[in-house]
């Protein structure tokens, strides 16, 4: 213990005693209830005391002590990296589900806003919007749940429903969802996706006469890549702002995937692009 809390002052003084008391048992014992010989072994007789038989017996139990050491110092620092393991673990799950939690109020508080201008105007329009908010309440209330990887399929229709209640506010809006490898078996972190989708309507709806999004699902080497790209107007160019949208992703994929995996942002002309590649996860 003194050695596992660096005290190794009171750790030497302790196995000087320690080597002390064993000799003194261990020989004395020896003398008196077996042998006045206290070691057999050697070619001559040796007294009680002698320094060559102090520095025998303490070198003897130093071996045992070493071996004994070494078992507990494995088995402890065993424990102690299971324990911090567990932690790590733990603290990651916590972060996951804090990073999880800012979206979800973010896109419902959205969502919302919508729906009071459209009632504000009186619109036909408000029924739609709240069924497809209902569906994706469900979604986050009672599909996803704490789940760490939900299939790709349920999140693309999470996907759809959020651009159909987009597309009530936005007047002239084309967007295609392409999927060009088989995916069925495809597991994805929840809710993954959905702040980049919301950042291509928010950035390319300003002044844009029409806004184009095209959303691409492809398998590619192993790896699950996702690629958004949407038009915008030059005179209002894509900028950095604090919140969650490409800051929570990129948080996400670091937790979830350690570095094993890429992002990267391109604009092109008059298109944002942005690609994620992820490894493939179709474990239950």
């Amino acid at each position: 213990m003194f050695v596992l809390k660096s005290k190794y002052v009171k750790y030497t003084f302790s196995l000087i005693a320690s080597l002390g008391v064993v000799y003194l048992l261990k020989t004395g014992l020896t003398y008196y209830i077996i042998s006045k010989n206290i070691w057999p072994e050697a070619n001559r007789d040796y007294s009680p005391f002698e320094i060559n038989h102090i520095v025998a017996v303490c070198i003897g139990e130093l071996y045992v002590l070493a071996i004994a050491s070494s078992i507990y110092l494995m088995l402890t620092w065993l424990k102690e990296r299971d324990r911090n393991k567990a932690i790590m673990e733990n603290q990651n799950k916590i972060k996951l589900k804090y990073l999880k939690n800012q979206i979800q109020p973010h896109f419902f508080f959205n969502t919302l806003n919508n729906l009071y201008a459209l009632s504000l105007e009186s619109s036909n329009k408000v029924p739609d919007v709240i069924i497809k908010l209902s569906n994706l309440m469900e979604y986050v209330l009672y599909d996803i749940d704490d789940d760490k990887f939900v299939p790709l399929i349920k999140e693309i229709d999470y996907i759809q429903n959020y651009i159909e209640i987009e597309k009530l506010r936005f007047q002239n809006v084309e967007v295609r969802i392409n999927l060009e490898s088989d995916i069925d078996a495809i597991k994805v972190p929840p809710l993954l996706f959905i702040s980049l989708i919301e950042n291509a309507f928010k950035h390319g709806g300003v002044n844009n006469e029409k806004l184009k999004i095209k959303i691409n699902f492809r398998i590619i080497k192993s790896k699950l890549e996702f690629e958004i790209i949407n038009n915008f107007v030059f005179s209002h160019p894509i900028k950095s702002k604090k919140g969650i949208g490409l800051s929570n992703t990129k948080k996400r994929l670091k937790l979830i995937y350690k570095n094993n995996f890429n992002i990267n942002q391109i604009i092109k002309f008059n298109f944002y692009i942005i690609k994620i590649q992820i490894p493939l996860s179709n474990e239950d």
